[in-house]
């Protein structure tokens, strides 16, 4: 029996074929059937059914105690709208953007079967055996390539990411690769192709300066830049997202952090001042060749200048190498 596009049971007439309500519903009344998937932070997402194009899709909102927050509502839409405009195979498409009495501002977006990148890393640090067979290197470094093509599709719109980890790679069961949560991603300016909108004034320039203030030290500390850690150090740019990659990269090969300390402030203190041994080194018994240990380590250089300089060169760098396994 054929099965949805989400993998989440079989299609049957009655979800194709019913006629449409003589009054339709609009915004989140279209919607039912909702279960929780996950919540963290300030935000909820869930799986609902839309009863107007008959398939199941992901809604995002905030937590109930953060419906009337101003700060959280605008950091919402943000995301939203930032996610929403990079359309590419490896970002989530967003089917609508709303808000509703119930759970205030919301937005829904594609469901996608799978699960996220660290779930597969551990699997494989775990010694699981099918895991290693389907995900072998050179699996794993395909998956970080196609989250790199995402990234350099965001840097030439001007959005870097800011959060760069394992857990944001979603690696689905038909081979797709998506890279989610643009929550706290920095809007450096317009596309070329893109005319400013005449609503975008000069105070809500300052409102969306206000939301990625670089002292927020957004991120996640184990894939953390330096001058993601050090605030003062240098500005944030593409290259932030450059060495975040190279911090998954490293993990994918080696199964081990490489600035990984046994509190906050040492892995800080790691990022800033420590180079950890390439990941042959890490994985003796695996043939890692010395052409990826170099692509790895340039990509985690602690100034920006050293690294590469942009997304599309490393993904180059990566495609160039031979990988056997």
């Amino acid at each position: 029996m054929p099965q949805q596009a989400d993998g989440h049971g079989p299609i049957f007439l009655t979800a194709t074929d019913y006629e449409l309500p003589e009054v339709l519903p609009e915004g989140i009344e279209k919607y039912k059937n909702f279960a929780e998937m996950t919540r963290g932070g300030s935000g909820i997402l869930r799986s609902c059914f839309d009863q107007l194009t008959g398939r199941s899709v992901v809604m995002k909102s905030l937590l109930p105690q953060f419906i009337d927050d101003e700060k959280e509502k605008r950091r919402l839409l943000r995301e939203a709208r930032v996610t929403a405009q990079l359309q590419h195979p490896n970002t989530v498409p967003v089917y609508e953007i709303g808000r509703a009495e119930e759970v205030g501002v919301y937005f829904t977006m594609k469901r996608i079967s799978g699960e996220n990148f660290f779930e597969i890393l551990k699997r494989i640090a775990m010694n699981d055996k099918d895991t290693f067979k389907e995900f072998p290197l050179k699996a794993r470094v395909e998956v970080v390539i196609n989250a790199a093509l995402a990234l350099s599709y965001a840097h030439a719109r001007g959005v870097i990411h800011r959060d760069v980890k394992p857990e944001n790679i979603w690696v689905g069961n038909f081979g797709e690769v998506i890279l989610l949560d643009w929550g706290v991603a920095k809007v450096w300016g317009q596309a070329a192709d893109e005319p400013q909108h005449p609503a975008v004034h000069q105070d809500q320039q300052q409102a969306i300066q206000a939301l990625t203030m670089s002292g927020d030290r957004p991120g996640t500390p184990l894939y953390m830049s330096p001058e993601q850690v050090n605030v003062h150090r240098a500005a944030v740019d593409e290259r932030t997202d450059i060495f975040s990659l190279g911090v998954v990269l490293y993990e994918a090969a080696a199964l081990h952090e490489p600035f990984r300390g046994r509190v906050i402030q040492e892995t800080f203190e790691n990022i800033l001042h420590d180079t950890p041994p390439p990941p042959s080194k890490r994985r003796r018994e695996w043939s890692i060749p010395e052409s990826f240990d170099e692509i790895v380590m340039r990509a985690i250089e602690k100034q920006p200048a050293n690294r590469f300089q942009s997304m599309r060169e490393m993904i180059e760098a990566l495609r160039s190498v031979q990988l056997t396994d």
